[in-house]
């Protein structure tokens, strides 16, 4: 089965869920392991966000922009990775778009 990919954002957080910025080695893990697994990312300027869990309970963020190229297994394997390497209880990604080209020399 051939599975189309898509253009992705990944919002991943800046900082833990108890206000410690992750270091940049933190950082360079996960952007090695995006790496081993599509080959490519594009990482684009900080945001800032507020979200509420299933207990109601309010989180302010800082956040990194990802822009990746993949199809949804592949994004799955980033998302759960990501869960587990920020230890959050949540990671925020969206479809950007369906129509994806790449032209190589």
């Amino acid at each position: 089965m051939k599975y189309e990919n898509k253009l992705w954002e990944v919002l991943v957080p800046k900082t833990s869920n108890k206000g410690t910025e992750y270091p940049s080695e933190h950082h360079k893990v996960w952007d090695e392991q995006v790496m081993h697994l599509t080959k490519g990312m594009t990482i684009l300027s900080n945001a800032k966000g507020k979200w509420m869990n299933l207990e109601e309970k309010v989180f302010i963020d800082e956040l990194i922009r990802v822009r990746i190229c993949c199809n949804e297994d592949e994004l799955e394997n980033i998302l759960n990775y990501a869960l587990t390497h920020y230890d959050q209880e949540a990671i925020f990604a969206y479809e950007i778009s369906s129509n994806v080209k790449i032209k190589y020399k």
